[in-house]
């Protein structure tokens, strides 16, 4: 009996020590919207390419197995997409992901008519909700936001 107590005493310590391990503090990873350009779509669907650059502020690698994200454009949904991409990004490294989003025809009625009260297209605020998956405990969530500015 006290072999028994003494080996259970010993495999508590290593399962919590390994907890530990797991739990480690790590910084938020920084992500940036760096470009968005078109793809083809399908009947009235619009596709695009959002590029963001992902960097790693971390000492430790960050393997990730897939990327969804949400666009909203002036407050309003435009664009969600995924991507099981897999990949990994080295410590204090960065990468460029991209990600394919379709926009529905429902989708740009609702910013046109948002859009026509605007005096202006320039500065158009925008927000980037995503994750990067990394099993149950590597997922990273991640926002940006911004505005787009229209070439002079």
């Amino acid at each position: 009996m006290p072999r028994l107590l003494r080996h259970l005493t010993g495999l508590f310590l290593i399962l919590t020590l390994s907890a530990c391990a797991l739990f480690q503090g790590r910084d938020p990873v920084n992500i940036s919207v760096i470009g968005i350009d078109p793809l083809s779509g399908q009947d009235l669907e619009l596709r695009m390419a959002v590029k963001l650059r992902v960097q790693n502020p971390n000492e430790t690698p960050i393997e990730f197995d897939g990327v969804a994200l949400n666009l909203e454009v002036n407050g309003q949904p435009l664009a969600a997409g995924v991507s099981d991409q897999r990949g990994s990004i080295g410590r204090f490294s960065e990468q460029i992901v991209v990600v394919p989003v379709s926009i529905t025809a429902f989708s740009v009625m609702r910013q046109a008519l948002g859009l026509s009260q605007m005096n202006s297209l320039d500065g158009l605020p925008y927000e980037v909700h995503g994750k990067l998956a990394g099993g149950a405990f590597g997922t990273r969530r991640f926002s940006d936001r911004g505005t787009f500015e229209l070439p002079r």
